[in-house]
């Protein structure tokens, strides 16, 4: 039998429901991670020149920690959750029970292979789906240490993985899937949701966009700086939630540039390029997307090295009005633009007035400024006095809006994601009080005090 329809079958059996077999997923993917992860190092190394430090800071270790804060809290996210009854429903008794969708698609990209692939896995899992991962076949060592891994701890009819190119994921939004998982660029979460809309099938999309990151005069310079370079530069900035632009009071705009280039000195090196625990750029093409956005004159950087499909962290003088692809794509690597602003309306009314950010980040020790940012800016979640560690919490749900995506995962987040919420009002059948029967003529004054 075909493999989809073999797991959509194993669902409907009530396999996956109960609570002791999805622990026992958890913990089997658990034990997979461990063993597996010399071999995951190694792909990560080999995919994307990752050190094995930052990949188990950034992949690794997140999905453990993801899969222990989860296994911790099922047995409690899974209790039905009984809500208030309205007296014109008395007696009867009310109740949201949590459902699994069924079998769901997970599409992961390329940029963290094995993170934005186990991730939202995790949550699937604990909800009690089944599971086709189609890995990125732009990150193809870790999309064989996943199969390989999966393969060892999963049965095919719950837990699959399918390999290939565009086609393969074309193919398989095409298919009938309880809901599906998407991570990846705006122009292909497009088309992900126009072929899962010929089903009617529900999705979650991860996408992306220029992040900002605003610096204002009462920041802390040298730990702004450090913070920021850090978040740009982790995966040598290939992350959906990298600062993309910073927009700096112009007052503090070149000592900020200056705390920017020791940061970065003091992290890589003299020459980043030779650092071989700076990740280099996934391929050629993105390589060369990046190096035709460079000016000729950098503030700092702007050294590269297409060998080793390395860029060095680059700081890029500009202004708000610049139409250049620094200032109208996101980046996705590490080219960061430093863009002054001479007051804070302006800065504000810059970011509103571009599509939603999947990332919003803010270094101020000024509360008000703070409170204004959070409360009157749309975008998906950020930080303030720091970049990315906003996603890095199971505690807080991770999810852009917009042009940033649609949907949320992590901890409890992730798993309602990955279930329905069935509603239950229960009524025994006495008293059957007739105010709402036909005739309703002469009941109006009665209806006004029940229903009000």
């Amino acid at each position: 039998m075909d493999a989809f329809l073999t797991q959509k079958e194993y669902f409907q059996s009530g396999a996956t429901l109960p609570l002791e077999f999805r622990l026992a997923q958890l913990r089997s993917l658990y034990r997979g991670i461990k063993r597996f992860e010399p071999q995951i190092l190694e792909a990560l190394r080999s995919d994307l020149g990752k050190s094995a430090e930052e990949s188990y800071m950034s992949e690794i270790g997140m999905c453990l920690t993801e899969i222990r804060h989860t296994a911790r809290h099922l047995r409690e996210w899974s209790r039905p959750q009984r809500v208030p009854t309205p007296l014109m429903h008395f007696p009867g008794s009310s109740r949201i029970i949590r459902e699994p969708r069924g079998a769901c698609l997970i599409i992961a990209p390329w940029n963290y292979p094995f993170l934005l692939a186990v991730g939202p896995m995790i949550s699937a899992i604990a909800a009690g789906n089944c599971v086709t991962l189609k890995p990125s076949e732009y990150a193809p060592a870790t999309a064989a240490v996943l199969e390989k891994m999966l393969d060892v701890c999963f049965e095919e009819r719950f837990c699959r993985t399918v390999t290939g190119g565009a086609e393969v994921s074309a193919a398989e939004t095409a298919r009938p899937y309880d809901m599906i998982f998407f991570t990846g660029s705006t122009a292909v979460g497009r088309k992900v949701m126009a072929a899962a809309a010929q089903n009617l099938t529900p999705v979650v999309l991860e996408l992306g966009g220029k992040s900002p990151c605003i610096v204002d005069e009462t920041a802390d310079l040298p730990v702004a700086a450090a913070r920021i370079i850090w978040g740009k530069c982790l995966n040598s900035g290939q992350t959906c939630v990298a600062p993309d632009y910073v927009l700096v009071a112009r007052s503090r705009k070149d000592a900020l540039i200056r705390e920017m280039q020791k940061a970065i000195c003091r992290f890589y090196g003299e020459d980043p390029c030779e650092n071989s625990a700076y990740p280099r750029i996934v391929n050629e093409q993105h390589f060369d997307r990046l190096a035709a956005m460079l000016p000729e004159d950098p503030a700092v950087g702007g050294r590269v090295d297409r060998e080793s499909l390395r860029i060095e962290p680059t700081l890029i003088e500009t202004t708000l009005n610049d139409q250049s692809p620094l200032m109208t794509e996101e980046i996705f690597g590490p080219l960061l633009p430093i863009v002054p602003y001479d007051n804070i309306h302006e800065a504000l009314g810059y970011i509103l007035s571009r599509p939603r950010p999947l990332a919003l980040y803010l270094f101020s020790r000024n509360r008000k400024l703070q409170r204004r940012v959070v409360e009157t800016i749309p975008f998906g979640g950020g930080c303030i006095n720091d970049t990315i560690s906003h996603i890095t919490t199971p505690y807080l749900p991770f999810g852009g809006t917009g042009d940033s995506g649609m949907g949320a995962y992590h901890g409890r987040c992730g798993y309602e994601t990955f279930t329905h919420a069935k509603s239950i009002l229960s009524k025994p059948f006495r008293p059957d009080l007739p105010v709402r029967y036909p005739p309703l003529t002469g009941k109006l004054d009665l209806l006004h005090k029940i229903l009000r």
